[in-house]
């Protein structure tokens, strides 16, 4: 929940003019829902900008109806939006989102044309618990579950929760380890298993992400704070290995 009218003009603007041309990777920012239109705006405004897509931070399990304050699927793709995240740490620890409901609102994207960016990871309890493979892998699960064959259409990001907004991060062989656990997870559930990327999405910055990114199976990074600001997210989108 970061953003102003000015501040993300700034921040989109920077971006713009630090891009490299014919960008490698892809890059997308996922804004608050009331600073859609306006993103999309700026870029329609500055072809530099054309490169990078646009996501929502949530979306709605519910297609329309007496939901009010929630954002359907087919509300976003209206906007432009080409993902959208679900089963972030934050809506599941604050809001209580169960991996069930996890799981429709990927469905309820998938649905309406847009990539879930579906979001997994353990606890520090769960961590010290020695149950970190067995919560990923439940909160995966769901997803395959109610999704079946459109589970290739997804891209799924490990964040484990004690290493989000802490300065904590995963060790690159940390990291490794869980993204090859998913990795497998995703190749028994699908034979299209080779197009999901697996991004990695715990306190990523512009000092680590050239480790983490050489790692064999983090394909990319969901960056939180450093991606405000536009000199170090532009730094990580660097460090992506050609």
């Amino acid at each position: 929940m970061n953003g102003s009218l000015a501040a993300n003009e700034e921040l989109l603007t920077a971006l713009a003019a630090g891009l490299a041309q014919n960008q490698p990777c892809e890059i997308a920012v996922c804004v608050p829902a009331p600073y859609l239109a306006q993103v999309q705006s700026l870029k329609s405004e500055c072809p530099a900008l054309s490169a990078i897509e646009v996501g929502a931070q949530d979306v709605s399990a519910h297609a329309s109806g007496a939901y009010t304050g929630e954002v359907s699927a087919v509300m976003l793709k209206e906007l432009g939006c080409r993902y959208a995240i679900v089963g972030h740490s934050e809506r599941r620890q604050y809001h209580a989102e169960t991996d069930a409901l996890v799981a429709e609102k990927a469905k309820a994207a998938l649905a309406a044309g847009i990539t879930p960016i579906v979001c997994v990871g353990e606890t520090l309890a769960e961590r010290e618990a020695g149950c970190t493979e067995e919560v990923v892998k439940r909160q995966l699960a769901a997803v395959i579950h109610a999704n079946g064959h459109c589970i290739s259409e997804v891209v799924v990001a490990y964040e484990p929760v004690w290493a989000i907004g802490t300065g904590k991060t995963a060790s690159p062989e940390e990291a490794q380890a869980v993204h090859a656990v998913l990795r497998a997870q995703l190749k028994a559930a699908t034979d299209q298993w080779a197009r999901i990327k697996i991004l990695y999405g715990g306190s990523m910055n512009a000092a680590n992400a050239a480790t983490l990114l050489a790692q064999p199976d983090i394909d990319g990074g969901l960056i939180g704070g450093a991606s405000l600001k536009a000199p170090d997210f532009l730094k990580i989108i660097a460090a992506v290995p050609v």
